[in-house]
């Protein structure tokens, strides 16, 4: 007994050991899943969608060496009636309003100020999409119609085989794709988890098989064509998605402050929802789509390329709101009238026809709640009409 006592202390001391070596080998991947698992608790969510880099890989994103562009002030404009409410509802952490250029209202919410480089989440989308419609217009890809493997063969063989560029751009891959944030075995969890381990999301995206229809047939919302647009920017170009957005769209734009991308554990950026600037730097981006694709004289994205991507060509359901390429076109919208949207309350809302950008950041845990997406386009709406 005194020997199988032995052996036994033996044992445990061992598999103590064994642990904590594992530990202290995993301890970076224990403490990104340990952080994820409390992203969005309530206590932490504000905090926390500043400092994205605190819990994740990250890659820089260079403004460029440019001087930093001013925003002029116009006239300060006094929020319509039902504002204030709205704001604490949608727990908004940042508010920025322009109309012509010029800021009308700024302010920061629940603790941020307006050097907090917060989380974009799927308003980075719009980034992409203005990223690759340089990229055509270059010529570096052929066609919106080729197929995704032409520049991506690592997806031959995954549901996305049969999948054209046009496809993914309109969110109509017809690629089976649970985006239930609630849903712990969801794949738009999965592939958070992931992320924070230290996953690569081409291997990820590569091993979707599944379809629930012929692509270009249905829309439904699916984050991960997103990352096969990245795919096939960095199969046409060898080059990746941080360094080119900085050369190519950024560096004109003049932003107070450097942004950096969420990545995988392969360095590559997680385009879908991982771009971090300040309020200000996102308007600035904002201001340049606004005017067609032109900021500070300098011609950044083809007018062309804005006219095309931000109208609703997806098989969306009729009379439901309506998706072009990478960004949302409201229900009854105006021409011209058409947003970048992300979870938990990020927004940049365009109103060409006014000269109205409208730019806000946020923490709302109730996002998902029925009609969320709809109050908040009717505020930006009479904002936007009040001014």
């Amino acid at each position: 007994m005194r020997t199988f006592g032995k052996w036994l202390g033996r044992l445990l001391l061992a598999l103590i050991l064994a642990a904590a070596v594992i530990g202290l080998w995993k301890r970076e991947e224990i403490t990104r899943l340990l952080a994820v698992n409390s992203l969005f608790s309530a206590e932490k969510i504000v905090r926390n969608f500043s400092h994205m880099d605190a819990a994740f890989l990250t890659a820089p994103v260079s403004r460029g060496d440019g001087p930093t562009s001013p925003l002029a002030h116009g006239d300060a404009y006094t929020l319509p009636p039902g504002t204030d409410g709205w704001i604490k509802t949608r727990a908004v952490t940042s508010l920025l309003v322009m109309k012509d250029g010029k800021i009308r209202h700024e302010e920061y919410f629940l603790g941020t100020t307006a050097d907090d480089r917060r989380i974009s989440w799927s308003v980075a989308k719009g980034y992409l999409s203005a990223l690759f419609g340089v990229l055509m217009a270059e010529g570096v890809i052929d066609s919106l119609d080729d197929p995704v493997v032409k520049y991506a063969p690592k997806l031959k063989g995954s549901a996305y085989e049969t999948a054209s560029i046009r496809n993914v751009l309109n969110m109509a891959s017809g690629v089976t794709f649970d985006e239930d944030y609630l849903d712990f075995n969801s794949d738009i969890n999965r592939m958070g988890r992931v992320l924070a381990l230290g996953g690569a999301l081409d291997d990820f995206s590569a091993g979707l098989s599944e379809s629930f229809a012929t692509p270009g047939e249905t829309w439904q919302y699916v984050s991960i064509d997103t990352h096969v647009i990245s795919m096939v920017i960095r199969g046409a170009t060898g080059r990746d998605v941080p360094g080119l957005l900085a050369e190519k769209i950024l560096s004109p734009l003049g932003l107070e402050q450097d942004g950096y991308y969420v990545t995988d554990g392969a360095g590559v950026a997680f385009v879908l929802g991982g771009l971090n600037f300040t309020t200000r730097d996102f308007a600035r981006f904002g201001q340049m789509i606004l005017q067609n694709g032109e900021y500070g004289g300098v011609r950044v994205v083809p007018a062309d390329w804005i006219a095309q991507s931000t109208v609703a060509s997806a098989p969306t359901a009729p009379g439901k709101i309506g998706y072009g390429f990478q960004w949302w076109i409201p229900k009854d919208a105006h021409k011209g009238e058409f947003l970048a949207r992300g979870v938990y309350g990020q927004y940049i809302y365009f109103d060409q026809s006014r000269g109205v950008l409208i730019t806000t950041t946020g923490a709302d845990k109730l996002f998902r709640e029925p009609g969320v997406s709809d109050i908040n386009v009717e505020m930006f709406r009479i904002i936007a009409q009040n001014m």
